[in-house]
């Protein structure tokens, strides 16, 4: 249909050509002047010359030299020979070959080719109008002879016909579009669009018409807009959610023989709120243990909803039963199911079935549905009490008792109560949880309840006790509860008042009778319910006291006051005055406190300055002459101590060893044990008969000496020198110089003398002799070394 169609386009174009092309080959100079002038093409190089109508004259035209209009070419010609675009003429050509005809331009030489000779042009290739609508070229005729122009150089164009040669093409290979579920007829889901690339001017090559393929009767397509509307009225998403729709893109304006391009829409409904929950069942049975305590899941209730998303959201709530009070319900969120809780403590003696209307409703309706019925359902829940061995139950959430701390050991101060809740009102007993009462100062009676004293009790110690109390079923030990119990002593008048602080009190010599001299006041351990009231006076041998009074202010203080003019320190330094105090409460302590007043010199204004008796003594004895004489015997003493321990440190530093019978008291001892004969390393004994090989001479490492001695060097002595002489020039040596180390050490050299006549005893060396060793001598050495000469004496022992 497609090579159809080309063919007839090809055909129309061709007449068209050649009707195009024959006004070209009249227009001579034969023609009538007016049609000369009416038939000038655009392109012609002449200008036309005269005069106007206005001067009555004709208008004269200059000869016309290139003669051609506008060439037009169809595209993709598919010919065997090459397709002729059109001829290039001038009337300067007498047709004697002397005019040669060149091209330049777009596609000049390769594209287009043209006859040097004849002019004619022709297409070398296949020429597609979507690259290149039009080409604009250039012609020149010159003379062969001359090589000059005999045309001036004018530009025409090739136009490239369309043919329908393209298909239209979609925008996307594929759309996704969306739209609400029940929506109405006519309502728009997506737009898709298709371009030609063919010419939209030149016939109907680039005219396209939609349509659908696939996807009816659901949807529709607008045949000019390319807009996909639905086609059904209340389209729902639970019956089919997904749709794919097929729409074709036809040009030629869909006539027979055009070229067409499909592309796919995949169309989701999505979901509105259009469905109400539903309870798959009307009836749920649930039970729980009566000791279920508050919060305790029972189980899971759930509605239908076949919307998704928000619009499947359920609320459940409890809209009536005689449960409402007892259970709740909640809603999970990630599986929209109702969870029946317990809210209270359930008492199977009590009650033993509930029933309740739970009530499912969709959280977000839609109110375009309202009118399909109501978006709730209900269902009825049951829910039975399980009876369960419960522990005992006190008959308060606490004990608060009151006892006064001399209560007697043994005393009653109160009575805890509690009884098995369950049928079988098992028996109780009790007891006091020992870790709250570690001093077990309380106890209680297991059989009623009743708790007594058995310590003694002090407020003052501890005014609350906290201890716990248990109660056990006594058939079940394992079924027990506990209860605190607080406990307040109550305070008795039992501790007598007293000072409150220790009082330093101090009276001036110059006191004048009836000053205050000290203000005093009370403390009491005891908390009397009125509050505190104490009493002060003296003893009652000390009422009338010659020196001072007591005055009771009547605020729980008293003022000590003075009952005469002047003390004296010499006579009397430190008064006792004993005071009484009282309380207020029943039965009354007193205590009786005593204050020790001192008589203290004091200023014009009272100050106290020296309360001491020894400072009397002080004018009567070394005057102020006496104490600087004192001291300045003191830093004399200082200052000759300083110079002593200087001269001592000086005294150190110069030598130790003056002279060879200058003999020190420190001596450096060096216990070093030797390794016996074979040890050739402990000392060598090669150094003292060998003087020469020894060290030179080093300067101290304990000390810096103050002065570096040149190192003497004596003369060097004979090799066969005796070791004696060389010791006792060596000690000589030592004690002439000054440096020589240690300053604080003794130098001792022992000489023990010439070689013993036993020679060695040892028996190491023996295997060295040639021959026995005659030991026969050794019982002339008399009874000490007759044990030795037993052992080595002759050859018999040897043999034995």
């Amino acid at each position: 249909m497609r090579t159809c169609s080309f063919l007839t386009v090809l055909l129309w174009s061709c007449a068209f050509h050649v009707i195009h092309m024959m006004p070209s080959q009249k227009r001579t100079n034969k023609h009538s002047h007016s049609e000369r002038i009416t038939g000038l093409s655009q392109n012609d190089g002449k200008t036309i010359t005269g005069l106007s109508q206005n001067d009555g004259k004709t208008l004269h035209r200059t000869k016309r030299g290139w003669m051609w209009n506008q060439f037009f070419l169809l595209e993709e010609y598919t010919g065997p020979d090459t397709q002729y675009v059109g001829k290039l003429h001038t009337d300067q050509d007498k047709g004697d070959g002397n005019l040669k005809y060149i091209l330049t331009g777009d596609g000049a030489g390769s594209l287009f080719i043209i006859d040097e000779n004849t002019g004619d042009i022709h297409a070398a290739k296949k020429l597609d109008r979507e690259e290149k609508s039009l080409y604009v070229l250039r012609a020149k005729a010159i003379d062969r002879k001359t090589g000059r122009q005999v045309e001036p150089e004018s530009e025409f164009i090739i136009k490239i016909h369309d043919i329908n040669d393209n298909e239209p093409k979609f925008t996307k290979d594929m759309y996704t579009a969306s739209i609400p579920e029940m929506s109405g007829v006519g309502t728009s889901v997506i737009q898709v669009t298709a371009t030609d690339a063919d010419d939209a001017n030149y016939g109907n090559s680039a005219k396209v018409v939609y349509s659908i393929l696939q996807g009816q009767p659901y949807f529709s397509v607008d045949p000019e807009t390319g807009i996909i509307k639905t086609a059904l009225p209340d389209m729902s998403r639970e019956n089919r959610e997904q749709y794919q729709v097929v729409i074709q893109a036809k040009d030629m304006g869909g006539q027979m023989g055009g070229l067409s391009g499909t592309t796919t829409v995949n169309i989701t409904l999505t979901d509105v709120n259009d469905n109400p929950p539903r309870f798959p069942q009307r009836t749920y049975q649930f039970s729980s243990p009566e000791s279920a305590p508050p919060g305790t899941p029972l189980g899971r209730i759930k509605a239908n909803d076949p919307d998704v998303g928000e619009n499947a959201e359920i609320e459940y709530s409890i809209s009536s039963g005689d449960g409402s009070d007892m259970f709740d319900i909640v809603t999970d969120k990630d599986t929209q199911e109702g969870i029946i809780t317990v809210k209270k403590h359930l008492d199977f003696e009590n009650k033993v079935l509930y029933t309740l209307r739970v009530e499912a409703t969709n959280a977000h309706p839609d109110p375009r549905f309202l009118q399909l019925g109501p978006f709730k359902d209900t269902a009825l829940v049951k829910i039975s009490v399980e009876d369960i061995d419960e522990p005992p139950v006190f008959s308060r959430p606490w004990y608060l008792m009151e006892v006064d701390e001399d209560a007697r050991e043994g005393s009653i101060i109160g009575q805890v109560v509690a009884q098995d809740p369950d049928k079988a009102n098992n028996a109780i007993k009790y007891s006091v949880d020992r870790h709250t009462d570690l001093d077990r100062i309380f106890n209680i009676y297991s059989g009623n309840g009743s708790l007594f004293i058995s310590k003694p009790l002090d407020r003052e110690e501890t005014p609350w006790h906290n201890i716990t109390i248990i109660a056990t079923e006594i058939n079940n030990p394992k079924q027990s509860s506990q209860i605190p119990v607080f406990i307040q002593i109550l305070d008795i008048n039992d501790h007598a008042p007293e000072f409150a602080n220790y009082y330093e009190t101090f009276v001036c010599e110059n006191a004048k009778a009836g000053q205050l001299i000290q203000t005093v006041s009370a403390i009491d351990k005891d908390q009397p319910p009125r509050g505190h009231k104490f009493f002060f006076e003296l003893v009652p041998e000390f009422t009338v006291h010659p020196n001072f009074s007591i005055v009771d202010n009547k605020d729980n203080t008293a003022g000590i006051m003075t009952r005469r003019n002047g003390y004296s320190r010499s006579k009397m330094s430190t008064y006792l005055l004993p005071v009484i105090i009282f309380d207020n409460d029943y039965p009354i302590q007193s205590s009786t406190g005593t204050l020790t007043i001192r008589v203290c010199a004091c200023d014009g204004r009272g100050n106290m300055q020296s309360c001491s008796a020894e400072a009397l003594l002080l004018p009567a004895g070394l005057s102020t002459g006496a104490l600087v004489a004192i001291l300045l015997c003191i830093i004399i003493l200082l200052v000759l101590v300083v110079l002593f321990t200087a001269l001592k440190r000086q005294r150190k530093k110069e030598p130790l060893i003056i002279s060879k019978d200058d003999v020190r008291d420190n001596i450096v001892t060096y216990n070093d044990e030797g390794g016996g004969e074979e040890d050739t390393h402990a000392f060598d004994i090669g150094t003292l008969r060998n003087p020469e090989a020894r060290e030179e001479s080093k300067m101290r490492r304990d000390v810096i000496p103050e002065t570096i001695f040149q190192i003497r060097r004596t003369a060097p002595l004979w090799e066969n020198i005796d070791v004696q002489d060389f010791i006792h020039r060596r000690l000589k040596e030592n004690d002439l110089d000054p440096a020589a180390p240690p300053y604080d050490s003794l130098a001792t050299y022992a000489y023990e003398g010439n070689d013993s006549i036993a020679n060695s005893l040892s028996s190491l060396e023996s295997l060295t002799t040639e021959g026995n060793q005659d030991y026969e001598y050794l019982s002339d050495w008399g009874p000490r070394f007759k044990k030795l000469a037993d052992m080595y004496g002759g050859e018999d022992s040897d043999r034995d």
